[in-house]
């Protein structure tokens, strides 16, 4: 079943989103108007794994949750960049280390009943320390945690980002299939 879309009007824009509300008909005849969040370049992800089987994590504060947790690197891409430019860039201006190797390991949309944001994820094997994180306000600590406490990090709530429990999980669940 696929939705009509009559018309749509933005209500807001900003360089990072916009919002819209579209005109919308679903089949069977219910018309009615539905926000859209549109996000203008895809983010990105990256599982950092090193020899010993350990994931660089941030240890962060999101505000707009009031939460801390474990996460791992992502953020946009940038104008003319492309998503894995934009895996390897985010990793060493976040963590301070640069990643090997970069394998995607999917592409989705993670709220795609309100917004259009793509999201890529990726797995880096192994990552050269180059100093001091670039961006110093991305979390209080950088570490590298066993991949195999993932699960009791989930279970204890310390791992609550979407991106980083979508990553982790493709991760976890294919193994050997996104290794080199």
């Amino acid at each position: 079943m696929q939705w009509t879309v009559h018309g749509r009007r933005q209500l807001y824009s900003s360089e990072w989103l916009s919002v819209w509300l579209d005109d919308v008909e679903v089949p069977g005849g219910e018309r009615f108007e539905h926000h859209v969040v549109r996000v203008p370049r895809p983010s990105v992800a990256v599982v950092v794994i090193d020899e010993q089987g350990r994931v660089l994590m941030l240890w962060r504060h999101r505000f707009i949750t009031d939460t801390w947790g474990w996460e791992i690197p992502a953020g946009w891409t940038g104008d003319g960049e492309s998503p894995v430019e934009a895996a390897r860039r985010e990793v060493e201006e976040e963590t301070g280390w640069r990643p090997g190797s970069l394998t995607e390991l999917c592409s989705y949309h993670p709220l795609d009943g309100l917004s259009d944001l793509s999201l890529v994820l990726y797995r880096a094997n192994g990552a050269t320390y180059t100093g001091q994180p670039a961006d110093k306000s991305e979390s209080s600590r950088i570490e590298w945690l066993p991949l195999d406490e993932v699960p009791r990090l989930l279970q204890d709530g310390l791992l609550r980002d979407g991106p980083s429990l979508t990553a982790l999980s493709v991760v976890l669940a294919f193994p050997d299939q996104h290794a080199r």
